[in-house]
């Protein structure tokens, strides 16, 4: 039977959580809230300490890292946003910004700074305040995050003090408590039993926004002094932070310079109602919707906040380091939030060349929010966007996305001050490969030598940008590949707006050839592989190599299975894949013992052998089983474009166990064959 609009609409109303809605607009007396407060004393939270239970509820995770502990936030994972928005790679650097939420959490002076990410373009900044601020916006429906304000209900003998408005709703979204004058508060307190979160004396500081102080004010001259009456008119309100309602979550980005107005954070005259209430300070005709004012109880984020006119700051001093605010014509006003601003190399260098900036200076808390140094993090950043399952009508051949990585990253790095170690090698061992002669604390070293690693460099949208170019680019019919995107990078640099010098172009050019012969050696190594993974003939290989090495160590005779003969081990079958793995002449006879030890230590367990469990073992069976196969599959032939049946048989095997166990497609196996073809063809493949 076909629905008709009533039903559409009935299914529709169905899916919404009515119980939600009415648990987020609860409503009550003052009398009700401070019930709440006894039993729940975290709905008094300042807000740093609400930002900091924030991340916290996500959970925490220590690690180990070159010996030194971290600590990894998964809020910063933004999974309640599917990922979008996840930071990857800077734990270090998440970890100081936490800690500074900790420390103005605890009341220990940090809540008297600005909180400054600083960094280069495109290191996340604006990423991880716009995390926090959606972060609050979700805490703040939840039961754990739960705040409350308050507005006036005013009955027909009052109305004249609002102004005839039957509601007024409290215009920064003030903490309920701030009604209860501030000398009462330490005996009220007591006497009533409320505690702070951490069951000491609860305390609440500022006192109310000159509107609702009006208000109050006047009630209790209505009432001649009777506090039960006035608060009366008070109901309290559950209240949900929304950037978009403009509750609890300001945002604040700096015009030209000629045209900022510092009404814009502290709000501004209403001239329409001068004319009904008479004056210009009286603050029923004031429109308390600065940002300051409307990011009160939560966050306020400043875009590029060192671009703000020295006017500014005046007002931005004083709501860091006394927490109040200067409205025209009005008192001091107090305000409780969090202030995060962020700001790029360029600015901040102009910074601590002002003098009149000092001030600003002594009141910031600078976390440094650098690029990424760890591959297999920046890797994760365009995984996030550029994968098979994301993009249609395009295959992304393996190693695209990481070989762009690689040379993203290589731009952050400093040269080695060491010659015995490469700019390819420092970059594998910050990604946690472990090299010959470098232990946990050289690779610690050579990150203190790094000082400014991560502060220079490519930014990830230049990357992103370019693997986009290579996806439209009609160059492809199925698939891009890491040359496409590697031509397009160095395309590229010729255009580069941040590219300062041609010096520094250069050098990333050089980086690029560092990319290039790092994916010859990884397709060369993946195609090689793929030729010898038959799985029985390695098996084969590695039963033959075990009989002799373990009568070589035991100084006995291998049994000839064909001629049923007892033969000396062979000498040469071993070497031939020992020094696959570059195991010298003189290393020889210990290799073998540690591999024999091996087989003895699976075998006091109850465990068989299997080669798969020894990776130098497994890579030498498969680099020598390639060189007895590679001269059968003449793969070279490809390039000559003769190729006979037999050949393109054992081809098309190598070419669908790409496809199958690498995740190559047809044009892109194809494509990676033929470019390993022409490496063999001259001769450029290792012995």
């Amino acid at each position: 039977m076909a629905s008709t609009p009533d039903n559409m609409v009935g299914l529709i109303a169905s899916l919404y959580n009515r119980k939600e809605y009415q648990d987020l607009h609860w409503e009550g007396t003052f009398e009700d809230y401070l019930r709440i407060a006894r039993e729940n004393p975290r709905v008094t939270r300042t807000a740093y300490q609400r930002l900091y239970d924030m991340i916290l509820s996500h959970g925490r995770e220590e690690y180990i890292d070159n010996k030194k502990k971290l600590v990894r936030y998964p809020f910063f994972r933004d999974e309640q946003g599917g990922g979008k928005d996840a930071i990857f790679g800077l734990d270090i650097p998440l970890m100081r910004l936490v800690n500074a939420f900790k420390a103005a959490a605890m009341g220990y002076g940090t809540e008297r700074r600005i909180i400054l990410l600083h960094g280069p373009v495109g290191s996340s900044k604006s990423t991880i305040a716009r995390l926090l601020k959606k972060g609050a916006e979700a805490y703040s429906r939840t039961d754990e995050g739960a705040l409350y304000t308050y507005e006036w209900r005013m009955t027909k003998d009052t109305l004249h003090i609002t102004g005839g408005q039957e509601i007024f709703p409290n215009p920064m979204h003030e903490e309920p408590l701030r009604l209860i004058p501030e000398e009462m508060r330490v005996k009220a307190f007591a006497d009533l039993r409320l505690t702070g979160p951490d069951e000491t004396t609860l305390r609440i500081t500022g006192e109310l926004n000159p509107a609702c102080r009006f208000i109050h004010r006047s009630l209790m001259q209505h009432y001649k002094g009777d506090l039960a009456k006035v608060l009366g008119h008070v109901r309290v309100k559950r209240m949900v932070l929304s950037e978009k309602d403009r509750i609890g979550i300001g945002t604040f980005q700096p015009k030209d310079e000629k045209n900022q107005d510092s009404t814009e954070l502290t709000g501004d005259i209403n001239y329409r109602k001068i004319a009904e209430f008479g004056s210009e300070s009286d603050p029923r005709a004031f429109n308390f919707d600065g940002e300051f004012c409307v990011a009160n109880r939560g966050i306020i984020e400043f875009i590029e906040i060192l671009k703000l006119d020295v006017a500014f700051l005046y007002d931005l001093l004083s709501a860091t380091q006394e927490h109040k605010i200067k409205p025209k014509k009005f008192a001091q006003t107090d305000i409780d939030e969090v202030i995060i601003g962020h700001t790029n190399e360029a600015e901040y260098k102009k910074l601590l060349s002002n003098e009149f900036m000092e001030a600003l200076r002594d009141r910031t808390v600078k976390i440094d929010v650098p690029y990424i140094t760890k591959l297999v993090e920046e890797i994760k950043i365009y995984e996030k966007d550029f994968n098979n399952k994301k993009i249609r009508g395009k295959h992304i051949a393996p190693h695209t996305v990481e070989m762009a990585a690689m040379w993203g990253v290589l731009t952050r790095l400093e040269e080695p001050k060491k010659a015995s170690i490469s700019i390819l090698q420092k970059l594998k061992l910050y990604n946690g490969k472990m090299l010959p002669g470098f232990t946990e604390d050289a690779i610690k070293e050579l990150r203190k030598e790094g000082s400014r690693e991560g502060m220079e460099g490519i930014s990830p949208r230049y990357v992103q940008d370019k693997i986009s170019n290579a996806l439209v680019s009609d160059k492809s019919e199925t698939s891009i590949n890491p040359f496409m995107v590697i031509n397009e990078l160095e395309s590229g640099l010729r255009s580069h707006s941040l590219i300062t010098s041609e010096e520094m172009r250069k050098r990333y050019r050089e980086l690029l050839v560092v990319v290039k012969q790092e994916y010859e050696d990884v397709v060369k190594n993946e195609v090689q592989r793929a030729i010898s993974a038959d799985e029985d003939a390695i098996a084969k290989l590695c039963a033959n190599y075990i009989d002799n090495v373990k009568a070589y160590t035991q100084k006995e005779k291998v049994r000839n299975k064909y001629t049923g003969q007892d033969d000396e081990p062979d000498e040469r079958l071993m070497r031939s894949i020992e020094e696959k793995i570059d195991i010298p002449e003189s290393r020889k006879d210990d290799f073998r013992r540690e591999i024999m030890n091996f087989i003895g230590a699976l075998a006091v367990d109850g465990k068989k052998f299997d080669y798969r469990t020894n990776e130098r073992l497994h890579k030498a069976l498969e680099l020598k089983l390639f060189e007895d196969q590679k001269d059968t599959i003449k793969l070279t032939t490809l390039v000559s474009n003769v190729v006979d049946k037999e050949t393109q048989e054992k081809i098309d095997i190598v070419k669908q166990r790409l496809i199958r166990n690498y995740g190559y497609n047809e044009e892109s196996a194809t494509d990676v064959l033929n470019f390993v073809a022409s490496i063999f063809a001259r001769g450029d493949v290792k012995d």
